[in-house]
């Protein structure tokens, strides 16, 4: 049996900002564009959140919502380095570090430097030396398999600690409301309500050759989780081939100033996950589904690797104006860049999910 950790730093480049610059502690305070830069919410404090600002959120509507707001530019360098200090204390206990971003990772403790057999000790450990090289805390989810730690992670945020015993599982997912599942976005939330799913409890009661019918090949991650089970390893070398974001809305857009409005806030998402991982691709690719679920996705290759300094968002409005029937509502965009040149930093691995 496995001991999974997963580890995620509380509000992390918000908590940066705080640390660095005391002026904004305790103030609601997000990292990423102002308002008159129709720029977007990369990540809030906890302060912040209280108003119920979160990533993603376009600046704008943070600013309504909370007109004392604190609007700081990021500091990828920055993050970075913090980043490499948390890297390095995962490193003390286990090689089998499996990077997200720049502020959570998997570990597989299992085995470890330590020989110590408590996974809990030695979250609480870590979460220790964390906040000692870093002045910043860590929420800590231990349990035998990564989906396990993901939620448990979450529980009790900021600061947490929250273990998950083999014999907790089935009915710690099943007690768990079908939002709160890591994989499971708004949208798929509503289709799995109207279909009388409400809690892990109701999707356990549904077969796997149901689920692949009704939400297709990830039909079978959901069966797999819903029992509390998953059998993905802690992967450390595990190869990003593409950087990108989407989302979906509701209800569906229908005019060309909202999509451009939100291709805008993708496209920005995108240029700061490259700056964030110093990265550059060839390809860009543009993904559509409309109210009918019809989808589609146009791409456009550059012979030039381009990167958060390129016109991103011109060339995205151009595939988007090109492509896009207008007849329809549209439920889903996204934008990819894909045929990464290498990097000179790890490869994180970023699950791209409905919001």
């Amino acid at each position: 049996m496995r001991k999974i950790l997963h580890i995620d730093m509380d509000a992390f480049y918000a908590s940066v900002e705080q640390r660095d610059f005391p002026q904004y502690r305790g103030k609601p305070l997000v990292v990423g564009g102002r308002p008159e830069q129709r720029g977007a919410v990369a990540a809030a404090s906890y302060e912040a959140r209280q108003y119920g600002i979160h990533s993603a959120m376009p600046a704008r509507i943070a600013q309504q919502r909370c007109p004392e707001l604190i609007f700081v530019r990021p500091r990828f360098k920055v993050y970075r380095d913090v980043s490499g200090q948390i890297r390095d204390v995962f490193h003390r206990y286990t090689d089998l570090v499996e990077p997200l971003s720049l502020d959570e990772a998997y570990l597989d403790v299992t085995v470890n430097a330590l020989e110590e057999p408590s996974a809990l000790a030695l979250a609480r450990r870590i979460k220790a030396d964390i906040r000692a090289a870093t002045q910043l805390t860590a929420s800590a989810g231990v349990s035998i398999n990564k989906f396990l730690a993901k939620m448990a992670s979450g529980q009790n945020k900021p600061d947490g600690l929250t273990l998950i015993l083999p014999e907790q599982a089935e009915a710690f997912v099943a007690a768990l409301p079908i939002e709160k599942f890591h994989g499971i976005g708004q949208v798929t939330a509503r289709k799995m309500h109207a279909l009388g799913i409400a809690t892990g409890a109701d999707l356990r009661q549904w077969s796997e050759a149901d689920l692949v019918q009704h939400f297709g090949k990830v039909g079978r991650f959901y069966y797999r989780v819903a029992h509390g089970q998953d059998d993905r390893p802690v992967n450390p070398n595990r190869i990003r081939k593409s950087i990108g974001a989407e989302r979906s809305f509701s209800p569906d857009l229908t005019s060309l100033a909202a999509m451009t409005e939100a291709l805008e806030r993708i496209a920005n998402e995108v240029i700061a996950r490259l700056q964030e991982q110093r990265r550059r691709g060839h390809t860009l690719t543009l993904k559509v589904k409309y109210a009918n679920y019809r989808q589609i996705t146009r791409s456009r290759t550059f012979a030039a690797a381009i990167g958060p300094d390129s016109p991103l968002l011109a060339w995205a409005s151009d595939l988007l104006l090109t492509h896009l029937d207008r007849s329809q509502p549209v439920r889903l965009l996204g934008l990819t860049l894909s045929n990464l040149e290498p990097g000179g930093e790890p490869d994180y691995v970023q699950l791209s999910l409905e919001v």
